[in-house]
C-alpha cells in the first residue's frame, strides 16, 4: 500500500506572506494542528514549509510577539520533508521516525502537494491492521476448536 492511497487529500495550506494569526484561524476552523506553507509554481502548490500549533505557542505566544505582524514565512520550519505519493507506507512511516516528524506532506512526481500523512493517520492504520491480525488469531482458534473437538 502506498501513502497516496491512505493520505489525507484535504490539506490546509497557506502562503508564506500570510500572518500567523491567519494560520491560527485556519487551524481552529479546520481542527488541524498544522498548516502547510506553499508557493505557487507554474499553477502548482509546492510545499516549502510547515507551521504547527506548537510553533505558534512556543515562538509567538510565549515570547509575546505580535501575531498580526509576524508572517508564516517568519516562523515556518526552515526545512520541510516530503515523500512522493507512490512511496510504500511503511517506508514513509520509517522516514517520519528517522526525521522525527509528526506530519509528512505527500507530493506527486512534479513536487505538487497532493496530501499529508500524520502520525495520527499512521497510528490509526497500524492499530486497524493489528486488530485485523488479532481477529485472525481468534478466528483460527475457534475454527480449530470446531474441527478438532
Amino acid at each position: 500500500m502506498t501513502v497516496g492511497e491512505i493520505c489525507n487529500r484535504e490539506v490546509i495550506v497557506i502562503q508564506r506572506d500570510e500572518t500567523i494569526l491567519e494560520a491560527a484561524k485556519l487551524m481552529r476552523q479546520f481542527h488541524v494542528g498544522a498548516v502547510i506553507v506553499v508557493d505557487k509554481q507554474n499553477n502548482r502548490q509546492v510545499p516549502v514549509g510547515i507551521v504547527t500549533d506548537r510553533d505558534l505557542v512556543v515562538e509567538i505566544l510565549a515570547t509575546e510577539l505580535d501575531e498580526t505582524v509576524i508572517t508564516v514565512g517568519d516562523i515556518m520550519a526552515p526545512e520541510i520533508f516530503s515523500v512522493q505519493e507512490n512511496t510504500v507506507t511503511h517506508e514513509a512511516i520509517d522516514f517520519m521516525r528517522r526525521k522525527t516528524i509528526r506530519r509528512l506532506p505527500i507530493v506527486d512526481e512534479t513536487g505538487e502537494l497532493v496530501g499529508i500523512l500524520t502520525l495520527d493517520d499512521a497510528l490509526q492504520l497500524l492499530s486497524e491492521q493489528l486488530l485485523d491480525l488479532a481477529k485472525l488469531v481468534r478466528y483460527e482458534q475457534k475454527k480449530e476448536a470446531r474441527h478438532r473437538p
